[in-house]
Formats: C-alpha cells, structure tokens, sequence
C-alpha cells in the first residue's frame, strides 16, 4: 500500500482521492489500529500453512473490542500481530499511524514499549519485588528518572484500588489483586493500545467479573482504548465491540451485545460479507 501525509494524516494513494470518505481505512493515522488485507502463513514439513486470510480491521481510539475464536482460528496470531511480538506475511498494519511491517525487530521493540500495554492471562510478576516496583519496571526501560517512577506507580496502584498494598509483594495479595497490578504495570507508561490476552483466564468468577468492571472503568473514565482476547461470552459482553474469528477469516464484527436467536444468522451474514471483502482486496 502506498501512502502519504496530507494535514498529519496517513492517506491511502491506492484510493482515488474523491472516495477517501466512502472507504473504509484509507485514512489511517485517526485509527489505533488499522489492518488491511492482513495475511498470516507458516511454513511446515508439510508446507505452507495459512492461518489469517485477508483481514480488514479498525479500532478507533476509546473503544473496547472483544476478539473471540475457538482453538485454530487465528485469533492469538493475530493478538501477536497487534502487538508488535510478530510480523504479518502480507497485508499491511498501521499502529497510531507507523506502518508496523517497515519497521525492524528493534523499531519493534521501541513501538511496543511506547504504545502498547500487555495484560495476560500469567501476572508475570516479580516474586521478589515490591508491588509498586513492579508496576514501575516498564518506565526503567524507558529512563524515567526514579521519583517520577514511584509518583506514576503509586498514582496507577491507586487507580487499581491497590495504593494500601505498594510495599507488599505479590505473594501477600491475592490473584485478583495480582492481576490488578499487572493491569496497573501495563498501564503506567500511558499506552494507546491496551491488549488483553485471556486476562480472566486464572481467575474465579466473581474475581473475573471484578477484573472486566476495571477494564469498563478504565475505558469509559479514562479513554483507554482496550482489545481483549477471550473465549468467555460473559467476557466479551463487558466490551461495546465484538470480533469473531473462524479459521482465520473474521465472520463477525458488530456489537457484543446480541440477542441469543439473532447471533447465528447475523455470523451467517457478516461471514459472507467478510469473505468477499477479502476476495476483493486480494
């Protein structure tokens, strides 16, 4: 895809310029993410296998999108895509304007840490440190100077409901509050991308509800702009937005909130919709 500025924003020159309104991603640098014809293939003894076909895909700053799938479907490649961890085979990935595939494994490595915040289903916590110190650790790779570490760490343990617990260490508190900090340590860099890969996976049902209201919270009081990887329904109605994923095609893309007789049909219809899309962008 070719492209260029015009008044800070990414254009597709692919598009005739009097079309830029009517389709959908040409301008891209107002989007968080925006993936177009996104392609993903690994090779084998057997030979190539694919495992993403041509997706198309926006996420606007502030909202909160949902990413479903069964075992197979793709969407963990495509979590890994979105974050920068890997590379699509083809297609094109702009990330708040870059184009992530001209980017090298360094480039990478900076982009993530500068805009992206990682929450999964493992903590991933330091045993030995503080849970302020942990929540901090992202802004030491980042050179921010101790006393504006401990200011940020303690302002997002605070925003967690965990400001009492800063000089405990993981083993003190509970998995819920655990993942609290891990929530608050993906947070503390200020990233405009928070993805979420099974966040509720370790936990119990009430501490997993828990954990969904912070994320709503997190959204509608302070515009983070959140994308979640589950295989829970309950999960994903906490989003406004719901992707399905089905051996890597997206067969839906629309509200997360359908009603039960309504949600073959309407799959039924985004697939084929989503399947043609693909076809013509091939």
């Amino acid at each position: 895809m070719k492209t260029h500025l015009q008044n800070g924003q990414v254009i597709d020159d692919s598009v005739p310029q009097g079309d830029n309104e009517a389709v959908a991603g040409k301008v891209v640098s107002g989007s968080v993410i925006h993936i177009q014809n996104l392609r993903k293939e690994y090779a084998s003894v057997a030979g190539v296998v694919p495992v993403l076909h041509g997706l198309n895909m926006e996420v606007m700053p502030g909202e909160f999108v949902a990413i479903m799938g069964a075992s197979g479907s793709g969407k963990s490649t495509l979590m890994n895509i979105l974050g920068c961890l890997d590379i699509a085979t083809s297609g094109s990935y702009f990330l708040k304007g870059r184009d992530v595939t001209a980017l090298d494994r360094d480039s990478l490595a900076h982009l993530r840490n500068d805009l992206i915040g990682f929450v999964f289903q493992g903590f991933n916590l330091l045993p030995r440190a503080s849970l302020l110190d942990n929540v901090a650790l992202p802004l030491v790779y980042s050179k921010v100077s101790r006393e504006e570490r401990v200011v940020r760490a303690s302002d997002m343990l605070s925003k967690v409901g965990l400001a009492k617990y800063r000089d405990s260490r993981p083993n003190q508190i509970s998995g819920g509050q655990q993942q609290r900090v891990a929530i608050a340590r993906a947070l503390v860099n200020r990233p405009k991308l928070l993805l979420a890969d099974e966040p509720t996976g370790n936990l119990d049902s009430h501490t997993s509800h828990e954990i969904m209201n912070l994320f709503k919270e997190l959204n509608e009081r302070d515009g983070i702009t959140i994308v979640l990887i589950t295989h829970e329904v309950e999960v994903a109605a906490y989003a406004h937005r719901l992707v399905r994923l089905a051996d890597g095609h997206i067969v839906y893309d629309g509200s997360s909130h359908i009603p039960q007789g309504d949600n073959e049909g309407t799959m039924s219809k985004n697939s084929t919709e989503s399947s043609a899309a693909a076809h013509s962008t091939s």
